[in-house]
């Protein structure tokens, strides 16, 4: 680089331009960072200062809620107390007046046990010369035949009992905690007894609508009565709920209770007792179960895992597929069914295959896999019964079972009325008490 000295006029006045640019340069910078540096001290006196610089979002209208999501206030309050200062805290002068500042509701329930003594009054006639006494039917006396619990107790009792899986000696402990009630072991069965017997016209009544539905979910498990094994059978609907306990597992026991006269669809899982039934939907949800169980076990094997996904297509389009003609829809049910055996036709034979159960499975009850792709009112699953029966499974394991073939009855009647009310979303009270009293009592 020559000095300075020796260059020309020209060669320094390019210099000093350079020079003139890189110093603008530098201060539009120095600007820029002492800008940066102020807002940065702002920053950390007040942190929500300075918002992060991010695009703003256009805002968009609010939709409307179908309903408000805030505590609902009761109808009308049954009692009002009123909260009051007498004295200021700090000089204490009285107060007066004053003006209403907030509310706030308290819920409470009063369990108080009422003694009704009903007299009858007799009278003379002086024309016919005869004496008249009044009559009273049990809506009139708000009780069940001669009994001396009312039909508000004995509807509590069959609620404890059957919906809350209560044993008899808490339900005894409840009723004396609550209400001074004293009443036996005997007595509550007298009570459970008795609201069975009552609910006699309803339980034929469910029982013909389940032998009359269009499709019926069907499932069984293991109950003891008097300590010895049996099996209770439970058949179902949207708004159904049929229990029966029978000793026996034969497929005999879904014919009886449904009748030789059913021809809707039966949804239930692969066991053959329900073979005997004209149309059967069986159920997805365990053949997918085991079939992932299958290809876990054999995870070194991913043909395994393959051929399960491959099944598990299957069953996602034809769930996926809907059509209105009535043609079309069984032309499709032949198209899966025809898949289905395809998969399971080269591994049904072989004895080496990991998929040779289920593909045996898949091929013989082939005709029973896809009827809901035909009936789209047929669930292709079983969970509605698998559900439904879940309180009672629970309840076998608190109880053990039933003592006779008297408290299974019972037992089971009481289960298919309260579970189907449930299910129609009826108060449970209010129905076991229209049900014991017909008529409103006075």
């Amino acid at each position: 680089m020559k000095e300075l000295p020796s260059l020309s006029q020209a060669e320094l006045i390019e210099i000093i331009l350079q020079l003139r640019a890189e110093v603008a340069a530098l201060q539009a910078r120095v600007t820029e960072l002492e800008e940066e540096n102020r807002k940065l001290r702002e920053a950390k006196r007040n942190p929500l200062a300075v918002k992060p610089s991010r695009p703003k979002r256009e805002k968009k209208e609010r939709k409307p809620r179908r309903h408000g999501c805030v505590r609902r206030r009761e109808a009308e309050p049954t009692e009002r107390r009123a909260h009051t200062l007498e004295q200021c805290p700090e000089c204490g002068r009285k107060l007066e007046g004053g003006w209403e500042h907030a509310r706030r509701e308290v819920l409470e329930v009063s369990f108080q046990t009422r003694v009704i003594e009903h007299v009858f009054v007799g009278r003379w006639c002086g024309i016919c010369q005869k004496r008249w006494v009044p009559t009273a039917e049990s809506a009139d006396l708000g009780v069940q035949g001669k009994r001396r619990f009312g039909a508000s107790v004995q509807a509590l009792v069959a609620l404890l009992r059957v919906h809350c899986r209560m044993p008899i000696r808490m339900i005894r402990d409840l009723l004396q905690e609550l209400g001074g009630l004293s009443i036996s072991n005997g007595g509550v069965e007298t009570l459970l007894r008795g609201m069975r017997a009552a609910g006699e016209p309803s339980l034929k009544d469910l029982r013909a609508r389940v032998r009359n539905a269009a499709a019926v979910h069907g499932d069984e498990t293991g109950w003891r009565e008097d300590g010895e094994n049996g099996y209770l059978w439970g058949f179902f609907t949207d708004t159904e709920r049929y229990f029966e306990y029978h000793k026996t597992r034969a497929s005999t026991v879904p014919e009886e209770i449904l009748g030789k006269d059913f021809r809707g669809v039966g949804i239930c899982d692969f066991y053959g007792g329900y073979n005997k039934l004209p149309i059967l939907q069986r159920c997805w949800v365990h053949l997918l179960r085991d079939a992932k169980e299958l290809a876990e076990r054999h995870a070194e094997r991913p043909e395994v895992g393959v051929w399960v996904g491959a099944l598990r297509e299957i069953y996602r389009e034809a769930k996926a597929f809907s059509a209105e003609s009535l043609r079309r829809r069984r032309q499709m049910r032949r198209h899966f069914e025809q898949r289905a055996e395809e998969l399971a036709r080269p591994y049904a034979q072989d004895p080496q295959a990991p998929q040779r159960v289920l593909s045996q499975r898949i091929r013989k009850h082939l005709g029973e896999l896809f009827v809901f792709v035909e009936h789209p009112h047929v669930a292709a699953d079983n969970n509605l019964a698998e559900r439904s029966l879940r309180p009672a499974v629970i309840a076998r394991k608190v109880s053990g079972g039933t003592r006779s073939a008297k408290g299974s009855d019972t037992r089971m009647g009481l289960m298919s009325l309260l579970s189907t009310w449930r299910a129609r979303g009826q108060p449970l009270l209010r129905s076991c008490r229209e049900v014991l009293l017909p008529t409103p009592a006075h």
